[in-house]
């Protein structure tokens, strides 16, 4: 299955964390033009960590052999050019991998480096970045 894009020549960059629309690093998608193609979730063969010191805070995604499940993500779409700006800028242990999606496609997006994991949260239980943030507000008071 081939992911969707916004124009035939652009590139599908899947995000899961701090550039999911919302989040502090979003802006960085739209200064390089990028277009929102869709939210989906990966295939179930992931594990989602919270990765310790990083500002803003950021998540981990490493693929895992057993034990894995499917994460939140969106799609976005950049120009080749705007994909090789972005992905230039991204700080270890992050990196930009072959993700698979739940619907058997794959595309380009954030993986992390093993031995980040070492010391970092698993958060997979809360199957996305922005479930894992929710869960750290304060309860709002009852009205």
């Amino acid at each position: 299955m081939t992911v969707p894009s916004a124009s035939p020549d652009a590139i599908p960059l899947v995000v899961v964390g701090a550039h999911l629309t919302g989040m502090p690093l979003n802006r960085e998608l739209h200064e390089l033009g990028a277009t929102f193609v869709a939210a989906t979730h990966t295939a179930p063969c992931y594990s989602l960590y919270a990765l310790a010191g990083t500002v803003p805070p950021k998540p981990g995604l490493l693929r895992v052999a057993t034990g894995g499940t499917s994460i939140e993500v969106e799609i976005w779409s950049l120009t080749p050019a705007a994909f090789g700006l972005f992905v230039s800028r991204i700080p270890a242990p992050l990196g930009i991998g072959t993700l698979e999606l739940a619907d058997g496609g794959q595309a380009k997006g954030f993986l992390v480096e093993a031995v980040a994991i070492d010391g970092a949260r698993d958060i997979s239980e809360f199957g996305g970045w922005r479930s894992f943030i929710a869960s750290l507000q304060p309860a709002a008071a009852a009205v």
